[in-house]
C-alpha cells in the first residue's frame, strides 16, 4: 500500500526524537483564507470609540436621497435645520428630520408656486407650526442650504431601490441561518470553521483508494501465520478489546462492481484482525484530513508548534467519532463512506447486546439529537480546544478559545433552534462532548494493548497521536 493511506510519513506530526511537527509541513503551507470586502458603510457598532459617530447609510429607498445618519454629538441632540424637531441625518445637503426631508422633496417635484396664507411670508415654522404654512416651510428649506438638484429622478430611484435589493438579497443569501441573533465575530468563526471542514473533509472517500483489504478466507486460501497460532494470552486480551461485534465491508467498484467481506457465522472472531489494517488505513486517512482542518483554523496557527501537537494529540480521535457520527445511518446501522460501507452486528443476532458497546451507543445517542452540520463543526473546534490537554503550555488562552467556540456554539443553537423542545440541547452536546472524551481514552488504551502484540495494525501516524497517551 502507498504512503498517502497507510500514513508511512513520518513528517505529519513529528520531526526526528523530539516529536515536533516539520516546519515545512505546518508552516510551509500558505492557506487561502478568505478576506472578507471592506464594507464602505460605517455603522455604530463598528465604531464605539469614536465620541461622535456619523453613520453612512445607502440612499433612503422612498426618496432617492442620499442619507447621513447623525448621533448625538457632545451629548446634545441633533435638531432639525428647519423646524428644530430631532434631526435623523443629512438630506438634501442639510441636516433634517425625515418630515422636513419629505416635505421638501413632494414640493420640489409638484413644482407648485406655493404662497403665504398670512401674507407676510415670515412666519416661524418649529415643530408645531409648520404645518400651517408650507410656503415659509419652503422658504426656510431653501435658505437652509436644501438643494433641488440633490433629488433624484424617477429612472435613477428605481436603479438606487433596484441595487438595494439586490444587495440585502446578498446579504441574506451569505448570512448563516438564523445569524440575525449572532455576532459578526461569531459569523466569521462559523464561516472559518465551516470552510475548513468541506475542504478537509472528503465524505464521498473519492481520494481513498491505496489501502489495504481483508483477506477472505475459504478452503482455496491459507490462513495467515498470525491467526493460526496466537498465544491464548495474548488473544483472549484482544478479544475483550475488540468485544464480539462482526464489522462486514462492502466495496463498490468504478465499474459498479461489488465486494462484500463477511466474517464466518461460525467463527470465535479472530477473522476480524485481518480486517484491522484496513480500519488502520480509514482511520489514518480521516486523521490527515483533521490535521489540516484544525490547520485552517486562524486561532489554531496562532498558537506555539508544541501546542497545536499537544492539542491534536488530544483531540484527533473524538474529532474522528464525530466526523464519522455523520456518515452513520441509524436505521441500517451501517457508515456509509462513499463507496465503502461498514456494518457492526452481533454475532449472536441481538440488537440490545449491541447498544451495550460504548461507541455504538454513543453515535446512536448523538445521531437521535438531529445535530446541524454547523453544530458537528462546532463540537469539533470545542473538542480541539481543550486546555486540559498534556502537554500545553498556553491554557489560558486556549480555555479562552473553547470558551469562544462554546458561546458561539449556544448562541447557534438559541438562534436556530427557539422550539422549547431543543432548549437543552446545549446541555446535551456538552454532555455528549465529556461521553466522547471518556470512550476516546478507553479506545485508546485498547488500540495500544492491541499494538503490543500486533504492530501491524497501526500506521506510524497512529503511533505518534497515542505516544503521549501511554506514557
Amino acid at each position: 500500500m502507498s504512503n498517502s493511506a497507510r500514513g508511512t510519513s513520518t513528517g505529519w506530526l513529528t520531526t526526528g526524537a523530539h516529536s515536533k511537527i516539520s516546519q515545512h509541513y505546518w508552516l510551509g503551507v500558505s492557506f487561502g483564507l478568505g478576506i472578507p470586502e471592506a464594507n464602505l458603510e460605517v455603522r455604530r457598532e463598528e465604531s464605539r470609540s469614536h465620541a461622535n459617530p456619523v453613520h453612512y447609510q445607502e440612499a433612503d429607498s422612498v426618496s432617492g436621497t442620499l442619507t447621513i445618519n447623525v448621533d448625538e454629538e457632545d451629548g446634545s441632540l441633533q435638531v432639525c435645520r428647519v423646524c428644530g424637531d430631532k434631526a435623523n441625518g443629512y438630506h438634501f445637503n442639510v441636516l433634517t428630520c425625515e418630515g422636513c426631508k419629505g416635505f421638501f422633496r413632494r414640493a420640489m417635484k409638484r413644482n407648485v408656486r406655493l404662497r403665504c396664507p398670512f401674507r407676510k411670508g415670515v412666519c416661524e415654522i418649529t415643530q408645531k407650526t409648520r404645518r400651517q404654512c408650507q410656503a415659509c416651510r419652503l422658504r426656510k428649506c431653501l435658505e437652509s442650504g436644501m438643494k433641488k438638484e440633490m433629488i433624484m429622478s424617477e429612472a435613477a430611484l428605481e436603479q438606487r431601490r433596484a441595487l438595494i435589493k439586490k444587495r440585502k438579497r446578498e446579504r441574506v443569501e451569505t448570512q448563516l441561518p438564523g445569524a440575525q441573533g449572532l455576532t459578526e465575530e461569531q459569523q466569521q468563526m462559523i464561516r472559518e470553521l465551516m470552510e475548513a471542514q468541506i475542504k478537509t473533509f472528503d465524505t464521498t472517500f473519492s481520494h481513498f483508494k491505496d489501502f489495504r483489504l481483508p483477506e477472505v478466507f475459504s478452503s482455496g486460501h491459507e490462513m495467515p501465520q498470525f491467526l493460526q497460532t496466537p498465544l491464548e494470552e495474548t488473544w483472549n486480551q484482544i478479544k475483550d478489546d475488540l468485544c464480539t461485534v462482526k464489522i462486514s465491508l462492502q466495496l463498490r467498484g468504478e465499474d459498479g462492481s461489488i465486494w462484500n467481506y463477511k466474517p464466518p457465522d461460525n467463527s470465535d472472531g479472530k477473522e476480524i484482525i485481518s480486517l484491522l489494517p484496513h480500519l488502520a488505513d480509514l482511520s489514518t486517512y480521516m486523521f490527515k484530513g483533521i490535521i489540516n482542518f484544525a490547520k485552517d483554523i486562524s486561532h489554531f496557527r496562532d498558537l506555539p508548534i508544541e501546542d497545536q501537537i499537544s492539542l491534536l494529540k488530544g483531540a484527533t480521535f473524538e474529532i474522528c467519532l464525530l466526523r464519522c457520527n455523520t456518515m452513520f445511518n441509524t436505521e441500517t446501522g451501517i457508515w456509509e463512506c462513499g463507496r465503502l460501507a461498514y456494518c457492526f452486528k452481533d454475532p449472536e443476532g441481538g440488537f440490545q447486546k449491541l447498544l451495550l458497546d460504548p461507541v455504538m451507543k454513543f453515535h446512536y445517542m448523538l445521531k437521535k439529537l438531529q445535530l446541524h452540520k454547523e453544530e458537528y463543526v462546532l463540537m469539533q473546534a470545542v473538542s480541539l480546544f481543550s486546555p486540559d490537554r498534556p502537554g500545553v503550555v498556553q491554557r489560558a488562552v486556549v480555555e479562552q478559545l473553547q470558551e469562544r467556540f462554546a458561546t458561539t456554539l449556544k448562541a447557534y443553537i438559541e438562534c436556530v433552534r427557539s422550539q422549547p423542545a431543543h432548549r437543552f440541547l446545549f446541555l446535551k452536546i456538552m454532555a455528549a462532548l465529556t461521553e466522547l472524551r471518556s470512550i476516546t481514552a478507553q479506545h485508546t488504551q485498547r488500540l495500544l494493548r492491541i499494538q503490543d502484540s500486533h504492530p501491524f495494525v497501526t500506521t506510524p501516524l497512529m503511533r505518534e497521536l497515542m505516544s503521549s497517551m501511554d506514557d
